[in-house]
């Protein structure tokens, strides 16, 4: 069903091929996992270009696929095998496409096909991945499962004078002996000052006696990415540390409750900036309030201001707004929502009341 409906897209854009070179495009209409792959859909049929690496694991994931083994690259090899087809027009998304690669595609047909042969359709297979399906969602709802019982693990052994590497040390592996084929992202975990630092990426830093400490991070599980963040505090907090997290959660769950089908991306920003711009915090909120997740940490829509993007049922997304004060202290609250047909349901259901350490 996705091959089909890439390819009716592909026909409604004016071409008759298409040459998919994403990896998470190619794995999403095919299965297949490696490396190195350019997959070509034409008429209905899928054909995968790989190299002698991959000859039994291509034939293994690539359901519904001829495969192709070359020793040239990939690309050149699909191009070749394209023009010998006789396709005419060949779609491609340009988001992903370097002037190199498509020069070498250019020179991989003869010049009496070459000038009008590429065109740049956009991203297609993007738009169709953004909507999951019900196998989509069940992935992406255990890999956001798994960490949230990493999180509760953390609650367990945080403390004061740990490093933040050891701390993202310490969840890595819980995360590893939980199945994870690896991590969404590069774990944060930034603590006292540095929790200011939107990506606060983990360093030799120690976390405070007294302060937040931002825990941000997700894993990957059968190929889909989960993305949560929770802020905790160590030590007696302040009344104005308290204050903004109380705020900033407010505007988070303010969020979480705009999520329906057919609210814009850019409605559900102003649901969680509007809480913050009412107690004045709305100018240390300095990026948007989400994205889409799924084969990828960061796909479509993009949840910010003034995006006119109507969320779809079956849409999973980010909410993540934050307050960073510079040389003061930041925290960031974020939850997986999925987009259902009465609203929004939360993915990622662990603690996000107050946590005092």
């Amino acid at each position: 069903m996705r091959k089909k409906r890439t390819g009716a897209a592909a026909k409604a854009s004016g071409v008759d091929g298409m040459l998919i070179t994403h990896l998470p495009d190619v794995r999403y209409l095919c299965g297949f996992t490696g490396s190195n792959a350019v997959l070509v859909l034409m008429g209905g049929r899928a054909t995968l270009f790989t190299d002698g690496r991959y000859t039994i694991q291509a034939r293994a994931e690539a359901t519904g696929t001829k495969v192709v083994i070359t020793k040239k690259a990939a690309v050149i090899a699909a191009c070749e095998w394209m023009e010998s087809a006789g396709v005419k027009r060949c779609g491609f998304d340009s988001a992903h496409m370097t002037v190199a690669s498509l020069e070498t595609m250019r020179k991989a047909v003869s010049a009496k096909v070459r000038r009008g042969m590429f065109v740049a359709v956009g991203p297609i297979v993007a738009g169709l991945r953004e909507v999951k399906d019900a196998d989509e969602i069940n992935l992406v709802r255990t890999a956001a499962l798994v960490g949230c019982d990493l999180f509760d693990g953390m609650l367990t052994y945080l403390e004061a004078g740990l490093t933040e590497t050891e701390v993202a040390a310490t969840l890595e592996y819980a995360a590893r002996l939980a199945g994870a084929e690896g991590m969404s992202f590069d774990t944060i975990v930034a603590s006292g000052e540095r929790s200011a630092l939107p990506h606060g990426r983990a360093t030799r830093a120690k976390l405070p006696k007294q302060g937040f400490v931002t825990l941000d991070f997700g894993v990957i599980l059968d190929g889909y990415c989960s993305d949560m963040t929770r802020t905790v505090h160590l030590g007696k907090a302040s009344r104005d540390e308290r204050d903004v997290y109380d705020s900033v959660l407010e505007a988070q769950e303010a969020a979480v409750a705009a999520v329906a089908p057919g609210v814009t991306a850019g409605e559900v920003d102003e649901a969680a900036r509007s809480v913050l711009r009412r107690v004045k915090l709305d100018k240390y909120f300095s990026h948007s309030t989400g994205h889409g997740v799924g084969l990828e940490i960061h796909e479509g829509p993009r949840l910010a201001a003034k995006q006119t993007q109507v969320l779809q049922q079956g849409m999973v997304i980010t909410i993540e707004p934050g307050v960073y004060m510079p040389g003061r202290f930041g925290l960031r609250i974020e939850d997986m929502v999925l987009v259902t047909a009465n609203g929004g349901e939360v993915l990622t259901p662990s603690v996000k009341a107050w946590v005092e350490l």
